[in-house]
């Protein structure tokens, strides 16, 4: 295990565990993408026509393998530039961690650094004693950081296009913090081994040994760490404290989250309730992600097709033995859904990329199922 790091030449540490980062890449990008990786991201947009007939032209005359590369013309204007995610989660984590300075100030480590963490400009100038820098110009300077961070990720760093959004955000803010060639360099062996071995579980344990244990900044680190792997498991989804005092025998009306009752995951039907301490917890857990589901889409309603299913009545509807439905264990269970009002389409992708455990394939049937397995593997499957 490493706990301790050099990160002289990397990044330097600030008060309140803001960073500042050296991420210069200008590298290509030849990794092979499938293609149900690519049109995973299809949402029939003129760029990416234009993009489909450079694709077959490129399969014509090249061939699969190197026509599916990444730096062919094709992809380029498939990605606009190569960006197939807004980076939304992963900004907003850099933001809280690394604080905006519209003047240049100078980081525990000598470095001159401005805006959210940067040490140099838009145009490539070094950050100076004296220099400022306008919020507008400070916010495209750290998403091209980040653009790039990324591109550096998807060429290191294993299974990285079979991440969720959520994971590579987590990555990025980790790289951000202590450099884009992390995977693989000396120091961040642990790290490194867990994401080759893709033991995605023990990844938020592995980087929280990255936080300079013993030094002034150790506390800083230890949240932003803390953060990142919280954000990896798929952002907060622990039941709310006030969950602690439901149980399963609680009026339906009681409330998981502000917007999903213990209602909804029996259908308000008192053959459906819950029998167990254990399943209201998991169901507290899955509606605490269709809260961040509910506020993607606008707030519009999110409406429950299916929760509990104890075994009798998993029979009558033809559910498997198996089934996540069931309830079984602590920590297995499932819920289907809709959002009134939204494209079942963009829903179904935003939850495939943001939930980390088991999905099901259900929008041209007019549900997402969610679910959870024991060890909480990434699963995706077809109805």
């Amino acid at each position: 295990m490493n706990a301790g790091i050099n990160h002289s030449r990397q990044s330097c540490h600030h008060p309140r565990s803001t960073t500042c980062t050296l991420n210069h890449l200008g590298m290509t990008n030849s990794k092979a993408i499938t293609l149900e990786q690519l049109f995973r991201y299809y949402k029939g947009l003129p760029h990416q026509a234009a993009s489909i007939s450079l694709l077959e032209a490129d399969l014509a005359n090249i061939g699969y393998e190197a026509a599916m590369r990444r730096d062919r013309e094709w992809f380029a204007t498939w990605s606009q530039s190569g960006k197939q995610s807004d980076h939304k989660q992963a900004l907003e984590l850099i933001k809280k961690f690394e604080g905006w300075h519209a003047e240049a100030y100078k980081c525990p480590a000598g470095y001159w650094t401005i805006g959210w963490g940067n040490l140099s400009h838009l145009d490539g100038r070094p950050v100076r004693e004296g220099d400022w820098i306008r919020r507008k110009e400070g916010d495209a300077l750290l998403e091209g950081t980040v653009d790039k961070i990324d591109d550096k990720l998807s060429q290191t760093v294993p299974y990285w296009s079979e991440m969720a959004e959520n994971q590579q955000a987590a990555l990025i803010s980790f790289a951000y913090n202590l450099g884009s060639g992390f995977y693989g360099s000396e120091g961040f062996e642990t790290i490194s081994q867990k994401l080759r071995d893709k033991d995605w579980k023990t990844v938020p344990d592995a980087m929280l040994l990255y936080r300079n244990p013993g030094s002034s900044f150790e506390a800083g680190l230890k949240r932003r760490r803390q953060a990142e792997g919280k954000l990896w498991k798929g952002g907060d989804q622990s039941p709310p404290a006030e969950t602690a005092k439901l149980r399963p025998g609680s009026a339906f009306t009681s409330r998981l989250t502000p917007h999903i009752t213990l209602g909804e995951f029996a259908l308000n039907l008192e053959e459906r309730r819950f029998n167990e301490q254990h399943q209201l917890d998991t169901a507290a857990t899955l509606a605490a992600f269709l809260e961040r589901v509910r506020g993607r889409f606008g707030g519009k309603p999110v409406v429950i097709t299916s929760g509990y299913r104890p075994p009798a009545i998993n029979r009558s509807v033809g559910g498997a033995s198996g089934s996540e439905h069931l309830y079984p264990a602590p920590g297995v269970g499932a819920v289907d859904f809709y959002v009134q009002g939204a494209d079942i389409y963009a829903v179904q992708e935003w939850c495939d990329q943001n939930w980390p455990h088991s999905l099901g394939y259900g929008a041209n049937k007019g549900f997402v199922h969610l679910g959870m397995r024991e060890a909480g593997p990434r699963i995706r499957w077809d109805y």
